[in-house]
């Protein structure tokens, strides 16, 4: 994921989901080191919902451009 559709994935989940700050703040400081997805991350912290990490896969399918085959 570029940094600008992290960015983007960051605006929705504190905006839209209503996720703490605190709450994304550890899940990047985690994300560096583990080297897995944002949500996922979050999830396995029990900082986001199974119904929550839907609706971010829903946005992130819906939102992020189609590769070019």
């Amino acid at each position: 994921m570029s940094s600008s559709q992290q960015a983007q994935l960051i605006h929705y989940l504190q905006t839209e989901l209503a996720i703490p700050s605190r709450s994304v703040e550890l899940a990047l400081r985690q994300q560096s080191s583990l080297a897995s997805p944002l949500q996922m991350i979050l999830w396995q912290h029990g900082l986001i919902t199974l119904e929550q990490m839907a609706q971010i896969f829903d946005w992130l399918e819906t939102s992020t451009p189609m590769p070019i085959a």
